[in-house]
């Protein structure tokens, strides 16, 4: 019986620059590209999961009326850092 592989192969371009980057990480990691590249796409992922829920999530509140005055929420935030207005 088949199964399908747990990964897939791609192919990406990248500058050169960061190749070496990725691979001065893979040397003191002791890792592999491979291994560095997969730990990126997966923070990068799960980075933008969050953003992207987040933003669903805010356009539901402004859907249903719940919002507060942009002067308000710079005034707030200003308040909590110490930020003269």
């Amino acid at each position: 019986m088949g199964h399908e592989p747990a990964t897939s192969p791609i192919t990406i371009r990248a500058a050169k620059e960061m190749v070496s980057e990725i691979d001065s990480i893979a040397h003191a990691l002791d890792r592999s590209r491979n291994y560095v590249i997969n730990q990126a796409l997966q923070q990068y992922l799960e980075a933008n999961a969050w953003q992207v829920e987040r933003i669903k999530e805010g356009i539901a509140d402004a859907r249903a009326g719940r919002v507060h005055p942009a002067d308000d929420v710079h005034a707030e935030i200003a308040a909590k850092h110490g930020f003269g207005r």
